[in-house]
C-alpha cells in the first residue's frame, strides 16, 4: 500500500470542524497524523502574492515521504470570496486552511475538501443560521462584516433578531 494510500484510509470524520456549509481539516490534527506517519516531513509556506485589487493568495509546500506538495489558498471571507486588504488574521486563518489542504494532496482526508467552492447562500439565510447558532453577538459580528447590499437582502432578518432581542430581554433569557 503507498504512503497515500494509507493517509487516504485514515478516519478524519472526528476532526472535521463544520464552518456553515463547509468541512475543514483540524490544521494541528492533520500535522499531527503527518508527522507519525513521516517524521521527517517538512513544511514552508512561500510569500504570500498580493494582487492589484488588494486580494492575497497564500501558499504552503509540504514534503513527505519525499515528495512535496504545494498548496495555494485565496484569503477568504466567510462567504468563500476573497477578502481585499486581508488583515494579519484572515491571513493567518488562510494559512492553516492553505497548511490543511496541503497535507491533503498526500492524502489525509482529501475528501473533505471536494465541493467547497459551492455558495454557501444568500446573505439573510447565513444571518438567520449564524443567530440561531451564536445568538444575538454572532449575528451583529456576521452583519458587521456584510456589505451594504448583503445588508440589505438582511432587513427582514434583522427586524426578526431585534424583535426576539426585546422579547427576550423583558424576559431575562436574552440568547
Amino acid at each position: 500500500m503507498s504512503n497515500f494510500q494509507k493517509l487516504r484510509s485514515l478516519d478524519v470524520s472526528e476532526y472535521i470542524e463544520k464552518k456553515g456549509k463547509f468541512n475543514y481539516l483540524s490544521w494541528a490534527w492533520a500535522v499531527d497524523q503527518l508527522l507519525l506517519q513521516d517524521d521527517k516531513a517538512t513544511i514552508s509556506f512561500k510569500e504570500p502574492t498580493v494582487y492589484p485589487d488588494g486580494t492575497m493568495m497564500v501558499w504552503c509546500d509540504v514534503t513527505a515521504f519525499g515528495k512535496t506538495m504545494t498548496g495555494y489558498l485565496p484569503v477568504l471571507n466567510y462567504k468563500n470570496v476573497a477578502i481585499k486588504n486581508p488583515n494579519a488574521m484572515d491571513v493567518n486563518t488562510a494559512m492553516q486552511r492553505c497548511l490543511a489542504k496541503t497535507i491533503a494532496l498526500h492524502g489525509l482526508g482529501l475528501y473533505i475538501f471536494a465541493g467547497e467552492d459551492i455558495p454557501e447562500g444568500d446573505a439573510s439565510e447565513m444571518l438567520q443560521r449564524k443567530y440561531d447558532e451564536t445568538g444575538r453577538e454572532g449575528a451583529l459580528a456576521l452583519y458587521n462584516r456584510m456589505t451594504n447590499e448583503e445588508r440589505e437582502e438582511c432587513k427582514a432578518v434583522i427586524e426578526k433578531i431585534r424583535a426576539n432581542s426585546k422579547k427576550e430581554s423583558e424576559n431575562g433569557t436574552e440568547k
